[in-house]
């Protein structure tokens, strides 16, 4: 039953996967503790889909009261993944101080693992175990700066964006189609707090590498150069970033993106005479 919800969801019929999923749960609770906690994350996640956020956040502590009942600890990165659901859910629906509580909570469970983690041999833990771990820590300083970006914290998402690139460049390497959104993601932020010429260094480097691994979001990374180039008073390289943006855009059909690049272009044309 959970392989023919799966499958639903798939094709996008999510009422026939929450009914199916609803008769899953009746079974779980006859079988084991380990069915229920699956069919519930299962069913937190098609919430999520379809953004039912207060049902999500029911499901998703459900799940996680199963998990601590099984023995779970709760640094375990399971629990971390889900707090960190629930954390980015409190942010959505503006629920600040769950939100702000949430990701230090996560962050900080995190560094602490992670420090006990150096002191094991690789006989005791896997490296790759490890690595799992950086890369989740990783996740929420990415989730973390974007939530403070959202509340204007321009200085401290900064600093989250730069340890959460820290984590990419290390574990995935530079040229991770991660690491490339990040380094964009990091531009952004400094252009907000109009450290231009910085924020142009990053977009730059995101660019040429994008281009590289050809990015399925160039496009986007493009977009950005052009409005660093533009706050930098460098129209005429906007115009043309912005151009070879809006190309890229069209072959992605990103409507969203298009529709902003071509309104880029026409502020610049009005008011630089380009």
């Amino acid at each position: 039953m959970l392989k023919q919800a799966k499958l639903s969801i798939m094709k996008k019929e999510l009422e026939e996967a929450e009914r199916i999923l609803h008769e899953a749960l009746h079974l779980a609770h006859k079988a084991d503790i380990k069915a229920i906690i699956y069919t519930y994350d299962m069913m937190a996640n098609l919430a999520f889909m379809r953004n039912q956020l207060e049902k999500v956040e029911k499901l998703f502590k459900a799940t996680m009261s199963y998990l601590l009942v099984e023995g779970m600890k709760q640094e375990d990165n399971l629990i971390i993944e889900i707090s960190l659901k629930l954390t980015s859910i409190y942010a959505t629906l503006k629920k600040q101080e769950f939100a702000f509580a949430g990701n230090k909570c996560c962050i900080t469970t995190l560094e602490r693992k992670i420090t006990k983690e150096k002191a094991l041999t690789e006989e005791v833990l896997p490296v790759e175990e490890k690595e799992n771990t950086q890369l989740l820590l990783g996740m929420c300083y990415d989730s973390y700066a974007c939530y403070l970006l959202d509340v204007i914290r321009l200085s401290d998402a900064q600093k989250m964006y730069e340890k959460a690139l820290q984590i990419s460049k290390e574990i995935r390497r530079e040229r991770h189609p991660q690491t490339v959104v990040l380094m964009n993601d990091l531009a952004t932020t400094l252009d907000a707090q109009g450290h231009f010429d910085e924020a142009y260094i990053d977009v730059k480097k995101a660019t040429v590498l994008a281009r590289q691994i050809k990015h399925p979001e160039l496009h986007r990374v493009l977009s950005n150069m052009a409005g660093i180039s533009m706050h930098k008073a460098s129209f005429v390289e906007a115009r043309f970033v912005y151009e070879k943006a809006l190309k890229e855009a069209k072959l992605k059909g990103d409507v969203a993106s298009i529709k902003h690049i071509k309104e880029k272009l026409t502020e610049l044309a009005s008011g630089q005479g380009l």
